[in-house]
């Protein structure tokens, strides 16, 4: 017999095989009504025997509660976006609801598409990772009659209510602790601009560098785009080279990512350029990896899982009261970034300003 064959189990097999009535099912199933231990305990060893699940589709029309929320994240590869699903489902769990989570890829029109399918299935709210998204997708974010939010990212002018931090306001403070050890031919590394596969939180962050380095009387030239999204390690890893080919005389650098920037403190190692004392390299994320390279990474670091936590608080007090998203409440959620300085960044050597990089 196929998968497909088999008889899906229903609560009335659960009563045959306990035997107890629906009603004493639905009582073990729900939150009313009382029911003795012995009994929970023999409906639930017949549930878990047969491996029935409940119907939330009939309760939902009645209820107008689905008990999940859509969350769509640009990818399922970055820990920082895990860390946040995690910290969702932290809060939000033991409240009975679970997140649904697609992903994008970083692609609008697949975010389109996500978001469709989500509200298909009609979740009590939907959290999307960014503030850019198709005209198709806003009208349906507006039209969706539940709470949204969106994380990662602080927009001018929310759907509902945004959780995140400036992503511009990160790229400047990354370029002022590179300015402030005295680097003066600083870079940047991030991804190819395509309209179908866009950072454009990556794209923020090198928009609010490069700010930061004109206001300071420095070029914003060496700001080097190799590959596509995502990043990645190897992407890194080919834009610095491509930089170290282009300006051997670089002396700082950031890159958009975490782990675009261990990908570059490997390619230094590669062509023998010693981080920092010939070159500094600075990432975004705060990333285990990043923690763990040698030398260890420094970073821009952003609370992942706070950024669950507190979308899950804010989800826990609209979907159990009846305030409206964005009532009586911030539009926009600032959780800011913190600059952690470690091995990867230093002063500028006495080498590179007499003009005696050996190597690189």
């Amino acid at each position: 017999m196929t998968q497909s064959e088999k008889r899906k189990p229903t609560m009335r097999d659960v009563c045959k095989l306990a035997g107890v009535s629906a009603m004493t099912v639905s009582r073990v199933l729900g939150t009313t009504g009382k029911v003795s231990p012995e009994t929970r305990s023999k409906v639930m060893r017949a549930i878990e025997q047969i491996g029935y699940v409940p119907d939330q589709n009939a309760g939902s029309l009645s209820s107008n509660k689905s008990h999940f929320v859509a969350l769509v994240l640009p990818t399922l590869t970055n820990s920082n976006f895990g860390d946040t699903a995690e910290g969702l489902t932290e809060v939000l769990g033991p409240a009975g609801y679970q997140p649904l989570i697609g992903y994008s890829r970083y692609r609008l029109s697949q975010e389109e598409d996500v978001i469709r399918a989500m509200l298909a299935r009609r979740p009590d709210a939907i959290v999307v990772a960014g503030s850019e998204h198709t005209k198709a997708s806003t009208v349906m974010l507006h039209q969706s009659g539940v709470p949204v939010i969106e994380i990662w990212d602080r927009p001018k002018h929310p759907i509902d209510i945004s959780v995140g931090y400036s992503n511009e306001e990160a790229g400047r403070l990354a370029a002022r602790h590179l300015i402030s050890l005295g680097h003066r031919r600083i870079a940047a590394l991030g991804a190819i601009e395509s309209g179908e596969g866009r950072d454009f939180r990556g794209e923020q962050r090198l928009a609010g560098f490069a700010s930061a380095l004109v206001e300071a009387g420095l070029s914003d030239e060496l700001i080097i785009r190799e590959d596509e999204t995502p990043v990645s390690f190897t992407q890194g890893a080919r834009a610095m080279g491509t930089l170290l080919d282009r300006a051997p005389d670089v002396e700082a650098v950031f890159a958009v990512s975490d782990l675009s920037a261990v990908g570059a403190v490997m390619e230094c190692n590669r062509r023998g350029v010693a981080v920092p004392d010939q070159v500094s390299i600075m990432g975004f994320g705060n990333f285990e990896v990043g923690r763990q390279c040698v030398p260890s990474l420094t970073t821009i670091s952003v609370d992942a899982q706070m950024i669950g936590r507190k979308t899950g608080e804010i989800l826990l007090e609209l979907l159990t009261s009846k305030q409206q998203p964005g009532q009586d409440r911030p539009a926009s959620i600032d959780l800011g970034v913190e600059l952690c300085v470690r091995g990867s960044t230093g002063p500028r050597s006495q080498n590179i300003m007499q003009g005696d990089r050996s190597n690189g």
